[in-house]
C-alpha cells in the first residue's frame, strides 16, 4: 500500500482523566510523550495530523498540522471522522486515514510498515492491530470513504469504538514483537512510571 494515499492522525482530544492531566505532554525520558510517536511518523511521511482540543506543544515539524474535534466529548470516532472531513475540506488525495494513540512511547514504525504489508485494501474498509489476544483499537487504517456513515452513526449516539468497528466489519491483523511491549500505553501515573524503568532496561 503506497504511503503517499495515508494520512496518519494522532488522536489527543481526550480528558486524561485517569492520568489527572494532558497525558500527551508529560516528560518521558528526553521528551513529551507525544513527540515519540510523531517521531516515528516523522521518518515516513509528508503530512501528519494532530487532533486535540487543547493548545499542544509537539514536536517542530513544518509536516504537522493541529485541529481540533469537529464534535467535542464523543471520543476517539469523533477525531477520527475530524480527520477524514479535514482530508475532504482540504482537497487532498488520501483515500485512507491512520491512527495512532498519543500514549504508546514504544511503538515503532516499522511494526507499521509491516501491518501494511500485510493488508489487502480490496478486503476491507477498516483494520486494526491485533497482538495476542488484544485487539488495539486506536491503531487503525481506515478508508476515507467511511465518512458519511461515520457522521450519521455518530449522530445517532455510536460512541464507542470498538461496537462501531465490528458492526463496520473491521478486519484484524496480527501483529507480533519480541522485546519491549510496542503497544504500550499510559493511562496513569503509575503507568508513566513504569514506562520510565521500560525506557531505561
Amino acid at each position: 500500500m503506497d504511503h503517499n494515499n495515508i494520512l496518519p492522525v494522532v488522536l489527543a482530544g481526550g480528558k486524561s482523566t485517569r492520568f489527572g492531566e494532558d497525558k500527551s505532554q508529560a516528560k518521558l525520558g528526553d521528551k513529551i510523550l507525544i513527540d515519540y510517536i510523531l517521531a516515528e511518523l516523522n521518518k515516513e511521511f509528508e503530512e501528519i495530523l494532530i487532533v486535540a482540543n487543547n493548545s499542544i506543544e509537539h514536536l517542530s515539524s513544518k509536516k504537522i498540522f493541529q485541529i481540533e474535534d469537529c464534535k467535542k466529548n464523543m471520543g476517539p470516532l469523533a477525531g477520527v471522522l475530524s480527520a477524514m472531513k479535514w482530508v475532504k475540506e482540504n482537497d487532498n488525495n488520501y483515500k485512507w486515514i491512520s491512527t495512532f494513540p498519543s500514549d504508546t512511547p514504544f511503538f515503532k514504525i516499522k511494526i507499521f510498515n509491516k501491518f501494511l504489508n500485510k493488508i489487502n485494501e480490496k478486503e476491507g474498509k477498516l483494520f486494526f492491530m491485533n497482538s495476542g489476544e488484544k485487539r488495539h483499537n486506536i491503531f487503525g487504517l481506515w478508508s476515507v470513504s467511511l465518512l458519511s456513515q461515520l457522521e450519521k452513526d455518530l449522530e445517532n449516539g455510536a460512541r464507542k469504538v470498538e461496537k462501531w468497528a465490528n458492526n463496520i466489519g473491521v478486519k484484524t491483523i496480527d501483529m507480533s514483537f519480541e522485546k519491549k511491549d510496542p503497544f504500550y500505553n499510559i493511562n496513569t501515573k503509575s503507568d508513566l512510571e513504569e514506562a520510565k524503568k521500560i525506557l531505561n532496561d
